[in-house]
């Protein structure tokens, strides 16, 4: 066991920085961290293999083409900063990834998130956001590297850290501990787990990639000890997020965790109840990042109807925690104090000054029960799935790749598929640290 001298750990939490620039492909979808207004960001599910149907809702396996379906509907979703890409079939397996990254990164204007999974699959991914005019000033990609829980690393992900610093490209430095199997059961201990591994990357990034942006991101699991199954939105997961994310702020780094997300299988009343605790939870902790978006049944289907309703309960969230002005002018007690018997707020000039500045919804809805029932009782699910219908059918964004890049992109996945795929092999090197 490699054990990480004290000062060390202390002189990369000092170096590391303090702020990040998420780019888009225009300065209108950067992203910069932390936000000036404190508030959070928020991303798409990632990792996700099953795809439930917009109009009817079956579910099937995550297909190569729905990548583009997910980001056309992110295009238009105002809370979503950056989309992650998902697990699809249809491509081989072993260049999955690369598939992934190559349709999403010709279908949206927003930054992405980059998850190798081969350590020889790194190079085409940074390559193919080079392609699509990622630089070190304007990353239009960021990736993530994964602790091997417990305490230990794969050559893939420490590959991650040196070749993200080499491109520009922040690195989201991730721990997935599920308490009771690869951590201890209690809270504290799945805490500790995550804290730990996720200095240990802030240090790793210190030496091997000095000067780059990393992302502390804890994604935080709890095994059902009747079941086995891993589980995110349960209320002990909900605390080993909260305090992890309140932990690895008190230590000065940026935080990303999951905002959104359930266990339910379906876009249902449960889900709804466990991604509005769950946001609420990490929201208030002070995350600067809320991942999960659209992501059902633990991060492993992700809905679009759900995602549409998950950047609603966003827009929700980030006016509930926004503080709210306490001034002289605020509390209005000279118009308070002198209201006559009867009266009213309507025509004050402070009403009138503040009528717009109020959360309104988009797909949630404020109908009286007469209209409801006129309306055949449609409510704010299908006012969403109109809605992810509507943004998945619109023009895509004019500043994509261009045709010489999509060509670059192009020949990068087949040579992949060519030195990858078609071998059915890889290195070998999965050796962990």
């Amino acid at each position: 066991r490699v054990r990480l001298p004290r000062a060390l750990v202390e002189e990369a939490l000092g170096a590391v920085p303090k702020s990040a620039l998420l780019a888009g492909k225009t300065a209108a979808r950067d992203i910069s961290l932390p936000r000036a207004d404190r508030g959070f960001v928020m991303r798409t599910g990632t990792g996700a293999h099953g795809f439930l149907d917009v109009d009817t809702q079956d579910f099937r396996n995550m297909h190569i083409g729905d990548v583009a379906t997910i980001a056309r509907l992110a295009n238009g979703l105002d809370q979503v900063g950056f989309i992650a890409h998902p697990f699809a079939y249809g491509v081989p397996e072993l260049t999955s990834d690369i598939h992934g990254v190559g349709e999403l990164i010709c279908n949206t204007d927003k930054h992405i998130w980059l998850q190798p999974y081969n350590v020889e699959n790194i190079d085409y991914l940074v390559k193919i956001v080079e392609a699509a005019g990622s630089t070190h000033a304007r990353p239009i990609a960021s990736m993530i590297m994964c602790s091997f829980t417990p305490l230990e690393f794969k050559v893939m992900d420490v590959e991650v850290l040196i070749q993200a610093g080499r491109a520009g490209l922040p690195v989201h430095a991730c721990a997935l501990p599920s308490a009771g199997g690869t951590a201890p059961l209690s809270v504290a201990g799945n805490v500790l787990t995550a804290v730990a591994e996720i200095l240990a990357m802030v240090t790793l990034g210190h030496v091997l990639a000095p000067g780059l942006p990393i992302i502390a991101t804890p994604l935080m699991f709890t095994l059902d000890m009747a079941t086995g199954q891993a589980l995110h939105a349960c209320p002990e997961s909900l605390q080993a997020k909260v305090l992890a994310v309140e932990v690895l702020r008190s230590l000065g780094l940026l935080t990303h965790t999951y905002g959104m997300g359930s266990d339910t299988p379906d876009s249902d009343r449960q889900s709804m109840a466990e991604r509005a605790m769950l946001g609420q939870a990490v929201a208030l902790a002070g995350a600067d990042i809320l991942g999960g978006v659209g992501q059902l049944q633990t991060a492993t289907i992700f809905c679009p109807v759900q995602a549409v309703l998950d950047d609603e309960l966003a827009a929700y969230l980030r006016a509930f925690v926004r503080p709210p002005e306490v001034s002289e002018a605020a509390f209005n007690w000279d118009e308070l104090r002198q209201i006559r018997v009867g009266g009213h707020f309507l025509a004050s000039d402070q009403t009138l000054a503040l009528c717009r500045t109020q959360y309104r919804p988009g797909v949630f809805r404020r109908d009286r029960r007469d209209d409801y029932d006129k309306s055949g009782r449609s409510g704010a699910w299908e006012a969403a799935r109109d809605r992810a219908r509507a943004l998945i059918a619109a023009e895509l964004p004019a500043s994509l790749p261009d045709t010489h890049a999509r060509a670059e992109i192009a020949r990068l996945r087949a040579r992949a598929d060519a030195e990858i795929a078609a071998t059915a092999t890889v290195s070998g090197r999965r050796a962990v640290i």
